[in-house]
């Protein structure tokens, strides 16, 4: 999933540590193994964050100034399909920044 969002609460686009833990638990509940992450604050306040999963990916791109960010998240159907975790995971994040969509892009891998 590939997804442009629009925010209007320009705290959750500002400074990656709540977003890392919110990540993190849902790595947890869906029992993603995390071989590691990368996260990165902008002096404009907004963040970058890719997190590196033994299943694939996902990674954040925030512009508060713009009220925008950019979502990405592929898990891998080697092993299992893991299509409706991937719907989970995106669905989660619009819910957690309460956004709405301005393009996304469902590709089944």
């Amino acid at each position: 999933m590939v997804a442009n969002l629009a925010v209007t609460d320009l705290s959750k686009l500002t400074g990656f540590e709540s977003f890392k833990n919110f990540i993190d638990m849902l790595v947890d509940q869906h029992n993603l193994c995390k071989v590691g992450e990368v996260y990165h604050d902008f002096q404009n306040g907004g963040y970058t964050g890719v997190v590196c999963l033994t299943e694939s990916h996902l990674s954040i791109h925030t512009w508060p100034e713009n009220q925008y960010l950019t979502f990405d998240v592929f898990l891998s159907n080697h092993l299992k399909d893991n299509r409706p975790v991937t719907r989970l995971l995106y669905q989660r994040v619009k819910e957690y920044f309460k956004a709405t969509v301005l393009f996304e892009q469902i590709i089944d891998r």
